[in-house]
């Protein structure tokens, strides 16, 4: 039969009561197929034309499109509210009512969505779930001892730190729409790292480059920072689903099976598999796209306020900022909601509790 149609009408509430136009039609279609196969074609029918009886949560896309809700406490599916003219809530997310309209025929859909639910928690990786075990002149130093060149620690961290930012600059993302792989890109870095650090030999600086690449790739370069692996469990037995977004380039999957990581996520996606780095809203979205979820329902944590925090959000998620004390800028201090900052990885679970049981999220 064919689904009737509604007749357009917002009350301005803290419930929002609609029938019709303004409900896109492809929820109307939803609405119906929920409450005919609930309840049977004929029982739908009756309580579609009369005006009476529920449908099901039309979901996270639909909630997303209203101005307006009204939250109400945990009701298990199934189970039956005496709210007005009765009905049976089909999602623990949303409670869709269908009553008589008020001084005018037709029938009255009332939307109350309980809470925000996450179902996706996405991780920035380096400084946010492991770090490296020394400083990056530290570790060129000794590798460069070990090959009989004697270059001070200090003077190669600060020589690292120009060589990255000018070939991040000149080749973004490990150089790939340049034919660079991120292997030659990171040997060039180590190469302008010793020549910035007054090391004119290059032919002597290629096995130390190849050396410390290979070293960067294993997990014994790198630790697991703490609280990492308790937090990561704990949103797990919260039944949510865990996915990395990371600047990283190929080698990360295997540094995180060698760190015992790997097995915590549902997919691991590095800015060199994606093709974009953060903050570029398309790696998010390639996140939502493998998860097959809404931003909405999604949620970020990293340490880059820039890449991490704001590039989430640009695109509709939520997202955590994970920053110990005196670790964050003024500037970005005070652009950052308390409530989002994670002083460390323990904070985490707490702030999706406070995150969930807010109506209209963070």
């Amino acid at each position: 039969m064919e689904k009737p149609r509604f007749t357009s009408q917002v009350r301005p509430s803290a419930t929002l009561w609609l029938h019709s136009e303004l409900w896109p039609p492809r929820f109307q279609l939803e609405a119906w197929a929920c409450l005919e196969s609930t309840l049977g074609r004929e029982a739908a029918s009756n309580l579609w034309t009369t005006g009476w009886g529920i449908c099901c949560a039309l979901g996270s896309s639909a909630v997303k499109t209203l101005p307006t809700c009204q939250q109400i406490g945990p009701t298990r599916p199934g189970k039956r509210r005496p709210l007005g003219c009765g009905g049976v809530v089909l999602s623990s997310s949303v409670f869709l009512h269908v009553g008589q309209s008020w001084g005018g025929p037709g029938p009255l859909l009332q939307i109350m969505a309980r809470r925000l639910q996450i179902r996706l928690l996405t991780w920035d990786v380096k400084d946010t779930l492991v770090r490296l075990r020394r400083p990056v002149g530290e570790e060129y130093a000794t590798k460069a001892r070990a090959h009989g060149l004697e270059v001070e620690a200090a003077a190669l961290g600060e020589a690292f730190g120009q060589a990255y930012k000018a070939q991040s600059h000149s080749f973004p993302n490990y150089g790939l729409s340049h034919g660079l792989t991120s292997r030659r890109w990171w040997l060039d870095v180590v190469l302008q790292t010793f020549h910035l650090a007054g090391v004119r030999d290059a032919q002597a600086v290629v096995p130390i480059a190849e050396q410390l690449y290979e070293d960067f790739s294993s997990p014994g370069t790198w630790k697991v920072l703490e609280g990492a692996e308790a937090t990561l469990r704990g949103c797990r037995k919260r039944g949510l689903r865990l996915a990395v977004v990371s600047n990283f380039d190929r080698r990360l999957e295997d540094i995180l099976v060698g760190l015992g990581l790997r097995e915590h996520f549902d997919f691991v996606l590095t800015s060199e598999a994606a093709g974009w780095p953060k903050p570029d809203s398309r790696i998010f979205h390639e996140a939502l796209r493998l998860a097959q979820v809404e931003p909405a329902v999604a949620a970020h944590v990293g340490d880059s306020y820039h890449c991490d925090y704001k590039g989430a959000r640009a695109i509709g998620m939520h997202s955590f900022l994970v920053a110990g004390p005196g670790h964050l800028e003024p500037a970005v201090k005070d652009s950052v909601p308390q409530e989002h900052i994670l002083p460390s990885l323990s904070h985490l679970l707490p702030a999706l509790v406070r995150l969930e049981g807010s109506p209209r999220g963070l």
